[in-house]
């Protein structure tokens, strides 16, 4: 499996990289750890002429305290979230759901940002972001706009990035004394999840994220509803899949997912001591 050919550009600053797609437009394509976009490329599922390669932006890779929030740059990588000690301390679900995606190998090279501004429905962390309900900072020609995580996946492989904008940071408020949970059903470690779901309750909310459970990740606002008015674990997921519309697939039918989501819930939810 090769790719189309494609003509290749090293940027040397986020503004540059802005520069460059607002130049090639939607021939243009950004390369960041490359786990996502390389595998469409080759199989031709995505043929872009221009690659754009931001791998190298060492400011754009960071995990900071600012006040009540915590600031991650968006070509931080896997590994460094799931190793960082003041996520661990503050941000606790984070780094337990990035010590999930991939393999070690994946998780060496793979970025934060990539993985959300791909925007796969059946990508793990894009539960953890919805469950913390994240800000998300994107920058274009412009200037620099904020996005509610609610807000940021909007269909298939589609996020509120536009064609000449770059994602650049993510925003997540500290959460010392939250608990967590996250699951995922799998046939293999490595694979996508057939579905997952990440939870976090804190001083009486409670943030659920869902995978592969609709044509984009989702939250499950009647299972936060539900455990922030005192329901069960068992009560609350319940309706887990409410609301969604699952794919079916050579791995699971719409009720298996229904089913999956109900589960796997309530599982996070009493790892979250619920």
């Amino acid at each position: 499996m090769i790719p189309a050919a494609f003509d290749y550009k090293r940027a040397g600053s986020a503004d540059e990289a802005i520069a460059l797609l607002g130049e090639y437009g939607e021939d243009a394509k950004l390369l960041a750890g490359g786990h996502s976009l390389l595998p469409l490329m080759k199989y031709r599922l995505a043929s872009p002429a221009v690659l754009i390669d931001i791998g190298r932006l060492s400011d754009l890779s960071y995990i900071r305290e600012d006040g009540d929030v915590v600031r991650i740059g968006a070509l931080t990588r896997h590994r460094d979230i799931e190793i960082s000690e003041l996520l661990k301390s503050q941000v606790g679900l984070l780094p337990e759901v990035a010590g999930h995606v991939g393999d070690p190998q994946v998780r060496h090279r793979g970025t934060i940002g990539g993985s959300l501004a791909h925007g796969d429905p059946a990508s793990d962390l894009p539960s953890a972001i919805l469950a913390l309900r994240a800000t998300l900072v994107i920058k274009g020609p412009n200037g620099t706009r904020e996005v509610s995580s609610d807000d940021f996946f909007t269909g298939f492989l589609e996020t509120a990035v536009g064609p000449d904008e770059l994602l650049t940071e993510i925003i997540v408020s500290k959460t010392p004394n939250a608990t967590f949970g996250f699951q995922k059903f799998n046939r293999r470690a490595q694979d996508w999840a057939i579905v997952g779901c990440s939870v976090i309750v804190n001083n009486g909310s409670c943030g659920v994220g869902l995978v592969n459970m609709d044509s984009r990740p989702v939250r499950a606002a009647g299972v936060e509803s539900a455990i922030a008015g005192g329901a069960s674990a068992a009560d609350g997921a319940a309706s887990a899949a409410d609301g969604c519309e699952p794919p079916t697939d050579l791995n699971a039918s719409v009720e298996y997912r229904q089913h999956l989501a109900r589960v796997l819930v309530r599982r996070a939810l009493e790892t979250a001591g619920k």
